[in-house]
């Protein structure tokens, strides 16, 4: 969340970034909200200075009625404290929802627009793949190649469930594994997270656990999600903490099951794998001081290209436009990766790294002490490092062959133990 009095000091640029992001949040109503809460904090203290002023003055000795008279008063402060009180704690529920619905500042740099046609590519590797022959999407090679079975899926779990089998379940892990030695190397911190976290978690890094919209599977009664993103699982890691300044930049790798309802998606681009509600996924996780997350984010980006510049499978990287953002996010970088079954050739996201600057960590209260030893919050970004199902996709669709079968690629064979894959 943005800091109140941020937003009250800079409202008109507020206003703007709403706007210029598509979302529907009350910048006025958050500063009135704030501004009577902090009026009222006064009034509370002010109540408590008069009731110990006055329990002070009745420890000397009093004349009866004078005594009376402050024991009345005493249980009249009492009673208007309580009630102060409970006015506060309103009030700070509501300035806490409202405040919420305020998404995070956007880069200057970042192009403003409405939906992913208004993103700009930045960058391109490599060149769409080229074939002599009519490519496959990976559903049918799924199916020829007994790799992805789609309908027993549905009928066992529902729809946008699938089962990997044979060596689609070796890819998968090869994936996860060649990832995690690149990860390694760079001296991230390995975790294997839960799949499920607390409410106040996933609010905290800014996802809506509620309603229709939402993308989340509430556990009934718990007071737990299933988690989306191991984003999640990573950015809780360190919740009410001050960190060491010395060990920051922290640098976290989290293997996680994902679970997305995908409320409301449809269509042609989400075909098979490409959306689908439960992935494997590997995520990068950073903690940084504020004049380091931007050169952070540049590398998490860097690692993005790495890992799928070394599988050989061309991508192009897009900087993401206001109204693309998540609510978290000052600034976002996608890749997608070139898809020939998508649409007879396209490209689609297959990572993407945020900046979230300080907004998650001031839910999160995630801090640092700074050289002036005051403690401030840190900033916190995330990168998927690999998305497994949509890896598969990208995988199957470059190196399918003209007799159906589909070659590895070099990197993934170490891990695999076959270069290819033919029924």
């Amino acid at each position: 969340m943005l800091d109140y009095r941020f937003i009250k000091d800079n409202l008109d640029e507020v206003k703007k970034n709403i706007v210029e992001r598509y979302m529907d949040a009350n910048a006025d109503l958050v500063v009135s909200l704030y501004d009577e809460k902090v009026s009222l904090q006064r009034d509370v203290e002010e109540l408590r200075k008069k009731r110990n002023d006055n329990a002070l003055a009745m420890k000397g000795k009093l004349d009866p009625g004078i005594r009376a008279i402050r024991i009345e008063e005493g249980k009249l402060l009492k009673d208007k404290i309580a009630e102060a009180e409970v006015r506060l704690a309103d009030l700070e529920q509501r300035l806490a929802v409202e405040g919420a619905k305020i998404p995070n500042m956007a880069h200057p740099e970042a192009p403003r627009g409405k939906e992913d046609k208004d993103n700009l590519e930045v960058k391109r590797v490599g060149e769409p793949t080229k074939f002599d022959f009519e490519p496959k999407d990976h559903v049918q090679l799924g199916a020829d190649l007994d790799l992805i079975d789609f309908d027993t899926a549905t009928r066992v779990s529902g729809t946008k469930f699938y089962y990997l089998k044979n060596q689609a379940v070796i890819l998968e892990m090869a994936l996860v594994r060649y990832t995690l030695d690149i990860l390694m190397k760079k001296g991230f911190t390995l975790f294997q997270t839960p799949d499920i976290a607390k409410t106040e978690i996933l609010e905290g890094i800014g996802f809506n656990p509620r309603g229709p919209e939402s993308n989340i599977y509430t556990v009934e009664g718990e007071g737990t999600c299933l988690i989306g993103t191991a984003e999640i699982t990573l950015g809780g890691y360190y919740s009410g903490s001050i960190l060491d300044k010395a060990s920051l930049p922290l640098k976290l790798a989290g293997v996680s099951h994902c679970f997305r309802r995908e409320a409301g998606a449809a269509g042609q681009f989400s075909k098979g794998l490409y959306r689908v509600h439960q992935f494997t996924k590997v995520e990068m996780f950073a903690y940084t001081t504020p004049d380091e997350s931007g050169a952070m984010h540049e590398y998490l980006r860097s690692v993005e290209e790495e890992i799928f510049s070394g599988l050989g499978i061309p991508f192009r990287v897009v900087d993401t436009c206001t109204g693309d953002l998540g609510a978290p996010a000052y600034r976002k970088w996608d890749l997608e990766a070139w898809m020939p079954g998508r649409n007879g050739g396209e490209w689609g996201e297959v990572t993407s790294t945020s900046n979230c600057t300080d907004y998650q960590a001031r839910r999160l209260n995630i801090k640092y002490k700074d050289d002036d030893g005051k403690n401030k919050h840190v900033h916190m970004l995330n990168g998927t490092a690999v998305a497994c199902s949509r890896a598969i996709i990208a995988v199957l669709e470059n190196f399918q062959r003209a007799d159906g079968s589909v070659a590895m690629p070099p990197a993934l064979v170490p891990y695999c133990g076959f270069s290819e894959i033919r029924r």
